[in-house]
C-alpha cells in the first residue's frame, strides 16, 4: 500500500503526464527494448550495462564521500580501478567476480541522508516518477560527473547517445518486470507511485531494514 497518498497534491496533473509517458513507452520504448533484447546477444548487452555503470563510478564515489560512507567509497574506487583496467574499460565486471559488488548512490539519496525531505510526489515528462529532492539530485549528479566539464569533438552527441543508451539499457533489463506490474495492477499510477517510494526509501537505507515504520504490536 502507498504509505503517504496525501503527499500527491498534484495527482490530476501527474496522472496526465503519467498517461503521456505510458503512451510513449508502449509505442516507442518498449518495442525498441524488446527488439534490443532479441537482436543483441546477452553478453553484448551486459557489456553495455557494465560500461555505463563504470562510467557512473565518479558520481557514486562522490556521493559515497558526501554521505560519509568512506568504506563504500573505497569499494567504489577499487571497482572502478579493476573494471577500467582488467575489465577492459568497464565492459567486464571483473570486480563483482572478485567479491566487490557494486552499489548505486545519487545526490537525491545524499540529500535524504543530510535530512532533506522528499517533498511532493511528481511525475515528469520523459523521466517518470520523481520528487523535488530527486530533481535537485539529478542536477547535483551532473555536477559530480567529470564528463560535465569535458568538451571535445561531438561531445554533445556523446552526451545524448550516452543518455539514450542508459534509458534503453534500463528499459530492456526490466521488460518482464514492468510487464508483470502492469498486468497485475488495478491502478498502475498508484502502484508505480508506491513502488517508487519504497524503492527510493530502500536505496536511502542502503538496503537495511526499515526500523522506523515497524507495526505497533
Amino acid at each position: 500500500m502507498d504509505p503517504a497518498p496525501q503527499n500527491d497534491p498534484y495527482e490530476p496533473a501527474n496522472r496526465q503526464i503519467f498517461a503521456f509517458d505510458e503512451g510513449l513507452d508502449h509505442h516507442v520504448m518498449r518495442p525498441v527494448a524488446v527488439f534490443y533484447n532479441s537482436a543483441v546477444p546477452e553478453f553484448a548487452r551486459d557489456g553495455v550495462h557494465n560500461f555505463l555503470t563504470n562510467l557512473n563510478s565518479p558520481v557514486v564515489f562522490g556521493n559515497d564521500i558526501l554521505q560519509g560512507e568512506t568504506n563504500r567509497a573505497g569499494e567504489t574506487l577499487l571497482r572502478a580501478f579493476i573494471n577500467s583496467t582488467i575489465g577492459v574499460a568497464g565492459l567486464i565486471d571483473v570486480a563483482s567476480k572478485w567479491g566487490h559488488p557494486g552499489h548505486d548512490e545519487d545526490f537525491g539519496q545524499t540529500l535524504a541522508v543530510w535530512g532533506a525531505g522528499e517533498g511532493y510526489y511528481l511525475v515528469l515528462p520523459l523521466v517518470g516518477p520523481s520528487t523535488p529532492r530527486d530533481v535537485v539530485g539529478m542536477v547535483g549528479d551532473q555536477g559530480l560527473d567529470p564528463f560535465t566539464y569535458i568538451t571535445f569533438n561531438n561531445s554533445t552527441l556523446w552526451y545524448i547517445v550516452r543518455g539514450g543508451v542508459t534509458v534503453l539499457d534500463f528499459r530492456a533489463r526490466n521488460v518482464s518486470t514492468l510487464d508483470q506490474i502492469e498486468r497485475t495492477s488495478v491502478d498502475l499510477y498508484a502502484t508505480t507511485r508506491s513502488l517508487y517510494r519504497q524503492h527510493r526509501a530502500a536505496e536511502i537505507r542502503n538496503g537495511a531494514p526499515d526500523t522506523e515504520n515497524l507495526p505497533n504490536l
